[in-house]
């Protein structure tokens, strides 16, 4: 098994652990720590990142040649679009949505998508490229995972501050990608200057250098 799938599978058993946590239960219908995401839609999208890789697990009848991580997160409207972007509402709206039948079933749902995709994500071919119809272009099967691996990471700490409990800790192999993925786009968005002062000289560093 590729070494990105092992990463995504571990960080993807502890989304499912945060989600099956007594706190965010006790907290689902309360703000969560993302603006106009309650703790519900939070938790919903989620586990909503395990959807998305059933949804490409299926062979596609679009053939295309992959493009890039950068060019994917450039590429995407909710990157740099305002809150009341259509892409970003639809997120909000998908999420809520599913979390409707409550925590444990929620929670229920994705440890069982969990467990068959301990079996089908490691079977896939090394070459595997998918289609992502919702973007309407297609990356690479690793790649992608590496997206839905940083959403796992960025969002299990979102939905652990928003329920009052310590961030679940990942091995460093899983967050190590992550941060390195990050720094790129903060690069690409920002320029390689406003990062190295933002990491070395806090002087002289810029407001932000979000990646997203």
């Amino acid at each position: 098994m590729g070494e990105i799938r092992k990463l995504y599978l571990v960080a993807a058993g502890s989304a499912v652990e945060l989600l099956n946590d007594p706190a965010v239960a006790a907290a689902w219908n309360k703000p969560s720590a993302l603006t106009e995401f309650s703790v519900a839609g939070l938790a919903g999208h989620l586990a909503f990142q395990l959807v998305r890789v059933d949804g490409v697990l299926p062979e596609s009848d679009v053939k295309q040649e992959p493009i890039s991580l950068i060019e994917h997160y450039t590429r995407s409207p909710w990157v740099q679009a305002g809150l009341d972007h259509e892409s970003n509402v639809g997120i909000r709206r998908v999420s809520e949505a599913a979390a409707t039948d409550g925590a444990a079933a929620l929670a229920a749902r994705t440890s069982e998508l969990l467990g068959r995709q301990r079996t089908e994500v490691p079977d896939q071919p090394a070459d595997r490229v998918v289609h992502i119809p919702s973007s309407g272009w297609s990356l690479r099967f690793d790649d992608f995972l590496l997206t839905r691996l940083i959403e796992l990471v960025v969002h299990s700490d979102d939905l652990a501050a928003s329920v009052g409990i310590a961030t679940p800790e990942l091995p460093p192999e899983v967050v190590n990608p992550v941060v390195e993925l990050l720094a790129q786009l903060a690069v690409h968005r920002h320029g390689a200057t406003a990062v190295i002062r933002t990491l070395s000289r806090a002087e002289r560093a810029p407001a932000t250098i979000s990646a997203f």
